[in-house]
């Protein structure tokens, strides 16, 4: 069981559906589910997703073992039965089960035990950088959730977490509470792709720009007919 700091369990409001949010706040396979899935989609539809999959396999839960010795091809299957649990189905559906099998191979299938013992936050950074699927900015902001929300909160776990981890933000997943912090953290998201987008753009009229001049200066250096100009 996923457990907050009174030791019973945490009370989310990430998918906006309390069937799936109570099933995040007492499975910890299913948050580390819907943090993986969380990709290219809205935050709602990935931690959905492990509500909607379970449901699927007829099960009440998520269970790493069975999902890990699952055939690929009828796992495949329950991503993309109609209605898709993920934009790209397919290739989710092989994510998802290259991380239960790792959990099998190095946590006995327990996805708490991830975490569960983490002297530091560094320590747990590095854990969760290691699950497939899992980048830095993946493993950091699950960090923090686990900080926020769950009350896994090893020493130094803010700054492992990096900007996700400071208190009063609204920068991801691990920020939302209801549906106003979800409105906050989805601006946030939009302005920083908005910046990231002007930054790109500027970066190459750059280089455009320097190419062009580049060219100029060597088209006068070298003449129109392209032959080196004689000296008087």
């Amino acid at each position: 069981m996923t457990e907050s700091d009174s030791g019973t369990a945490a009370t989310l409001r990430i998918a906006q559906s309390p069937e799936a949010d109570a099933l995040l706040g007492r499975s910890p396979l299913a948050a580390l589910v819907g943090m993986l899935l969380d990709q290219q989609v809205p935050m709602e539809w990935a931690f959905t997703g492990p509500y909607t999959l379970a449901e699927r396999m007829g099960a009440d839960d998520l269970d790493a073992g069975r999902i890990a010795a699952y055939d690929p091809d009828a796992f495949t299957g329950l991503f993309t039965a109609k209605p898709a649990l993920h934009r790209y189905p397919a290739s989710m559906a092989q994510r998802v089960q290259q991380l239960c099998q790792f959990l099998v191979a190095e946590y006995d299938g327990d996805a708490s035990a991830v975490w569960r013992d983490a002297a530091t936050g560094g320590e747990l950074l590095k854990r969760l950088n290691a699950l497939p699927g899992f980048g830095k900015q993946k493993a950091q902001i699950f960090l923090a959730l686990l900080g926020k929300q769950f009350g896994v909160r090893p020493k130094g776990w803010r700054e492992a977490a990096g900007p996700y981890g400071e208190a009063g933000s609204h920068r991801s997943v691990a920020d939302i509470t209801g549906p106003e912090s979800l409105a906050e953290v989805r601006a946030y998201k939009q302005e920083a792709k908005a910046a990231a987008k002007k930054t790109t753009k500027t970066t190459k009229t750059a280089k455009t720009t320097k190419t062009t001049a580049k060219k100029t200066t060597t088209t006068r250096a070298t003449g129109k007919s392209g032959g080196t100009t004689s000296e008087k």
